[in-house]
């Protein structure tokens, strides 16, 4: 048996261990006698080993930078190597959740089919023995079940919370580390599905969609949902009338949108309501209530495949479940998380001095814009948004309070001219007129030109986006040629605002 000293450096960059005095017996390994304290200096000579017959012992300590994707640190005795692998990290539950949804399913059909089958196959005694075990013991099977549904209610209990802004109470069941994981995947996805379709940064359309969301998360920076993220713009070349933004911050604008609002502040108000449903966190919320739900129907989609006598019955009672299942619970919650972003929204532009009453004008002119186009209009309670009306209706009942807050920014005077008033002449005289104002084409109408919307000539947007009289000095957007207009001279006093108490802003004094 011989006795030796293994100085293992313990230091920040190379993450080895505190010195080892070991030894080793003929047939064994090295053991461990009892540990130094360590030293972070590292030797430059070989380590010295004590051997009962006078021998150097050739056991060498490689020190080696670990990244978090390599090994372990390495330990080489004559030509023996021992390593610790580097961890592996698990997937976020999200991310599980989204891989395993479509199995779950799956596993409930076998499962109820199975159990069909399996009844099926029992004699007529057995099957009145089950009958009556199963009614001797219900009150066993009652209190079983009982306890269930608690289990279930105390976690539906614990994972509460509120949202911010508006307090309100909701349910919330991945937390937002894993989540933001799977958002960036989502986020990857769409940029390369919208890869070739992405419009320049050069490009005028793609600076004003720019300059108001980093408008509105200036004047919204008081709140800590807008202030703590990176808001990136991408506008896709598309004429889906569409917008949305992940929770991430990445805000996807299609042209076809721009070409539907008739000016800035209506543009404002959109991004106001994408920007809400991302510092609101809704598409957390809504996975987390189709989660709860989904396994709420894994237990009824195996009854209805263990009870039901064919599989075409029970195919047909999976589709009733479906469809019930999204009438009662999917869509109207995502018409409320819809109604709560329009309120949000309007806040952020309210904050942002934008004519908040051209609001309403918009979902104005997206009913008449669908009704005009000569396409089916989904009713409100089959659809996850709620009907254009509705929704003007209901931004024209919050349009006090956001002028309210408006005023309290301190943020210039609104022309006297309402623009609800000026869009309900503008739509009266458009139907009184004999001359169409449809663009018509071989599969129909295709979209609705406004009497007072001119659109600029190289970019296919209203010239009003570009109009620089529409927005308060610090949202004002060049024209196509000047590109952004920054505020100067008085526009500056306008423009220098701090947060004020109850999320608004006051007027900063300029030297």
């Amino acid at each position: 048996m011989f006795l030796q000293r293994l100085n293992l450096i313990r230091c920040p960059s190379s993450r080895l261990t505190s010195n080892l005095l070991v030894f080793k017996q003929p047939g064994r390994g090295l053991q461990q006698i009892r540990r130094h304290k360590p030293n972070c200096a590292v030797p430059t000579a070989s380590p010295v080993f004590l051997c009962s017959d006078g021998r150097a012992a050739d056991l060498r300590v490689v020190p080696t930078i670990i990244s978090p994707m390599n090994a372990g640190p390495v330990l080489r005795q004559r030509g023996h190597h021992f390593h610790t692998s580097s961890p592996v990290r698990a997937l976020p539950v999200s991310v599980l959740w989204m891989v395993l949804k479509p199995l779950q399913k799956l596993m409930a059909v076998i499962l109820g089919r199975s159990i069909r089958k399996w009844w099926r196959a029992l004699p007529a005694n057995r099957q009145q023995l089950m009958r009556e075990w199963t009614w001797q013991h219900r009150w066993h099977l009652a209190a079983w079940s009982g306890l269930a549904v608690m289990i279930l209610f105390l976690f539906l209990l614990t994972h509460l919370d509120q949202s911010p802004v508006t307090g309100r109470t909701r349910l919330l069941v991945f937390n937002k580390d894993s989540f933001m994981e799977l958002t960036a995947l989502t986020s990857e996805k769409y940029m390369e599905e919208f890869a070739e379709l992405l419009v320049p940064a050069a490009d005028p359309r793609h600076q004003v969609v720019e300059r108001v969301v980093q408008h509105l998360a200036q004047r919204n920076k008081d709140i800590p949902e807008v202030s703590d993220v990176t808001w990136n713009v991408h506008v896709v070349h598309s004429p889906d009338v569409n917008a949305f933004v992940l929770p991430n911050g990445e805000v996807f604008m299609f042209t076809g949108m721009l070409e539907a609002v008739a000016d800035v502040h209506q543009l404002t108000i959109v991004l106001g309501h994408e920007m809400a449903h991302a510092m609101l966190g809704h598409t957390a919320e809504q996975a987390s209530l189709s989660h709860v739900v989904d396994l709420l129907s894994l237990i009824l989609l195996t009854a209805i495949w263990a009870m039901c006598p064919r599989d075409s019955l029970a195919l047909l009672g999976q589709w009733v479940q479906n469809k019930l299942s999204q009438l009662i619970f999917s869509r109207p919650y995502s018409r409320t998380l819809e109604a709560e972003a329009d309120q949000v929204g309007l806040q952020l532009a309210a904050k942002a001095c934008a004519d908040v009453r051209a609001g309403p004008v918009f979902w104005q002119q997206m009913e008449i814009r669908d009704q005009m186009s000569g396409g089916p209009i989904v009713p409100e309670w089959l659809s996850t948004h709620p009907s254009h009306k509705n929704r003007s209706n209901q931004l024209d009942r919050l349009i006090p309070q956001a002028l309210d807050l408006r005023e309290s920014c301190v943020c210039p005077a609104l022309p006297p001219t309402d623009p609800r008033s000026t869009f309900s002449k503008s739509v009266r005289v458009l139907l009184e007129s004999p001359q169409t104002h449809v663009r018509g084409g071989p599969k129909g109408p295709q979209s609705t030109h406004w009497p007072d919307k001119q659109e600029s000539p190289h970019t296919g947007l209203p010239a009003a986006l570009f109009a620089q009289t529409l927005l308060p000095p610090s949202l004002n957007v060049g024209q196509e040629s000047e590109g952004m207009i920054p505020p100067t001279g008085p526009e500056l006093a306008v423009a220098a605002r701090v947060p004020c108490e109850g999320g608004g802003y006051k007027q900063a004094v300029q030297s």
